[in-house]
C-alpha cells in the first residue's frame, strides 16, 4: 500500500455534529485569517489555497446525518475567515464594505471550497444510501424475493383469468 494512503489511514476520524463541523471550519477559518495576515501580510491566494483542505475536512469529518451541513457552513466559515484579511478602515461601514468586497473579488475560492465540501458530502451520502441497501438485502435474505415474485407472477395470472373472463362475457352478450 503507498505511504500516502497509510499515512491518511492514520489522521484521526472525528464525527461532528452539523453545528460542530461549522463551527471548527470558522474557527480553522479566522486562525488561518490571522496567521495570514501576520506572516503573508493578508495574501488572497494562500488565505484560498488553505481554505480548499478546511473544506475537504469539514466535509470528511461530519458525522453522516449531518452531511447537508458541511456544504452550508463552509461558505460561512470562509466569510469569517476573511474579516482579518480585508483590511477595511473607517469604522464599522468602512470594514462591513471590504468584508463583501473580498467575498466578491475571492468568489473562486469560495465556490471551490463550496464545491469541494459538497462533492465529497454527496460522495459520502451515496455510498452510505448503498451500504444502508446492502445491509437491507442481506437482513431480508434471498427467499424474500423469490416469494415476492412468486406473489407478482400469481397475481398476474389472475388479473389475466379475469381478462378472459370479461372477454367471454362481452363475447356472449353480442
Amino acid at each position: 500500500m503507498p505511504p500516502v494512503v497509510l499515512a491518511l489511514r492514520r489522521l484521526p476520524a472525528p464525527r461532528l455534529t452539523g453545528l460542530g463541523a461549522g463551527l471548527f471550519a470558522s474557527a480553522v477559518m479566522l486562525a488561518i485569517g490571522f496567521l495570514d495576515l501576520l506572516l503573508l501580510d493578508g495574501s488572497p491566494v494562500a488565505y484560498g489555497l488553505l481554505f480548499l483542505p478546511v473544506s475537504a475536512l469539514t466535509a470528511l469529518w461530519v458525522r453522516t446525518a449531518d452531511l447537508v451541513t458541511a456544504p452550508i457552513g463552509v461558505p460561512i466559515a470562509f466569510a469569517v475567515g476573511v474579516l482579518p484579511i480585508a483590511g477595511g478602515t473607517g469604522g464599522l461601514g468602512g470594514q462591513a464594505m471590504a468584508v463583501v468586497t473580498a467575498l466578491a473579488v475571492h468568489a473562486g475560492w469560495l465556490y471551490g471550497g463550496t464545491l469541494v465540501a459538497g462533492i465529497i458530502a454527496s460522495v459520502r451520502k451515496v455510498r452510505d444510501m448503498g451500504r444502508r441497501q446492502q445491509r437491507t438485502r442481506a437482513t431480508t435474505g434471498a427467499a424474500a424475493p423469490l416469494a415476492g415474485s412468486a406473489e407478482l407472477a400469481k397475481t398476474a395470472k389472475t388479473a389475466k383469468g379475469v381478462k378472459a373472463a370479461k372477454g367471454a362475457k362481452a363475447a356472449k352478450a353480442r
